[in-house]
């Protein structure tokens, strides 16, 4: 217990780093997915193609090969970005390709006939995506949505490649210096508390989008 106890001010202070890529992740990449979808939905043949290739680059490299890119990459055409600035730009970039196929799934499950119904009431366009489509989607989207940030909570760890301090960096470095895999344990306890936080958030807001209950 003593040797926990003592191991925590530096598992604590990698968890900041953790915390804070992952909500600024999740802010702005799940936007960004909405915006990419709708330009993917475009009758516009050039940003159908354009996010087409976007997320066939992004969702086919992987995201540690984009951090790397983005970080030791971007300067040899003369772009130099902190170490958090990268982080964050790799983790919204690669998560909001996933999004926007999650979101246009959502969308293109919508019936047609309920547009046509839409338009036979004498409801605008705005009115029936706000009023009758979006409340649909995001219904539908919730679970695989919550499954990408579930899974965001893990990713968090590959920032390690840019020197940044989270949870398993700080982790490895206790187990090394200790000759022990008691942080190791620590460590996927922190992550499982957290990804539990998580459930629990989404739950609660899977089951205020419930018709049924």
């Amino acid at each position: 217990m003593v040797e926990i106890m003592e191991m925590m001010p530096l598992m604590l202070e990698g968890m900041k780093t953790t915390l804070w890529v992952f909500f600024l992740t999740a802010l702005f990449s799940i936007p960004l997915g909405m915006v990419a979808c709708t330009l993917r939905l475009s009758r516009n043949r050039a940003l159908q193609t354009l996010m087409q290739a976007y997320i066939l680059v992004v969702r086919g490299t992987p995201l540690l090969l984009q951090l790397i890119f983005i970080y030791f990459g971007l300067p040899l055409v003369g772009v130099r970005l902190d170490r958090e600035v990268a982080v964050v730009i790799a983790f919204v970039v690669n998560y909001a390709a996933y999004y926007t196929e999650i979101f246009r799934g959502g969308v293109l499950s919508i019936s047609l006939g309920q547009y046509e119904a839409a338009k036979v009431l004498g409801l605008s366009k705005f009115q029936t995506f706000f009023g009758i489509v979006l409340p649909q989607v995001v219904k539908r989207v919730l679970p695989p949505v919550g499954n990408e940030l579930i899974t965001l909570v893990k990713d968090t760890s590959l920032v390690y490649v840019l020197g940044l301090g989270d949870v398993l960096r700080a982790a490895k470095t206790l187990s090394n210096k200790q000759a022990s895999l008691v942080p190791l344990f620590v460590a996927g306890l922190l992550y499982l508390l957290l990804i539990a936080a998580v459930t629990f958030f989404l739950k609660k807001t899977e089951n205020r989008y419930d018709y049924y209950r």
